[in-house]
């Protein structure tokens, strides 16, 4: 099962902030076995919301330098109001400091009423498959065609 917990990027500024929303509806695979009587958003998919967010404003930032991003530490988690199916979770995350290879954010969710479901900070680290190796290249190629793809998507830039 493979997520992808931001549906659309409503505003941006590279190495500032980024503001996007996920929509919670019921036919998403987890809620069946979280709860079946009582269907909410695992904390642990809200959190990687914020690191998707997270992601994007880096691969905005730096110009999809890295074809692979990864989170290597989240420090003050909070947990708010539940997330159920019908809701939207208004993600807004912004770049703290840049360091390297990783970057520090800081995010909140908060459901379409404004009450917040989520808060943290987190670091992420990016690389490139080729830096483990020529025979990365071709899928670094790949990588990188298929995030400005999924981002032109998700921020109204596609053309027809």
């Amino acid at each position: 099962m493979r997520f992808h917990l931001i549906d659309r990027i409503d505003a941006h500024e590279p190495g500032k902030f980024l503001r996007g929303c996920k929509y919670l509806s019921l036919g998403e695979e987890y809620l069946a076995d979280h709860f079946p009587r009582f269907p909410v958003m695992p904390g642990v998919l809200m959190l990687q919301a914020l690191v998707e967010g997270g992601a994007w404003l880096w691969r905005a930032s730096s110009g999809f330098r890295h074809t692979v991003i990864v989170l290597r530490d989240v420090k003050n988690v909070k947990y708010g109001s539940f997330m159920v199916p019908g809701r939207r979770m208004d993600v807004a995350v912004d770049l703290v400091k840049v360091e390297g290879d990783a970057a520090t954010f800081r995010g909140k969710g908060a459901d379409d009423a404004g009450q917040q479901t989520v808060s943290a900070q987190f670091v992420l680290h990016g690389y490139n498959l080729t830096d483990r190796g020529p025979a990365g290249a071709q899928a670094d190629a790949r990588l990188l065609d298929h995030w400005k793809a999924r981002w032109a998507l998700l921020t109204g830039e596609l053309r027809a």
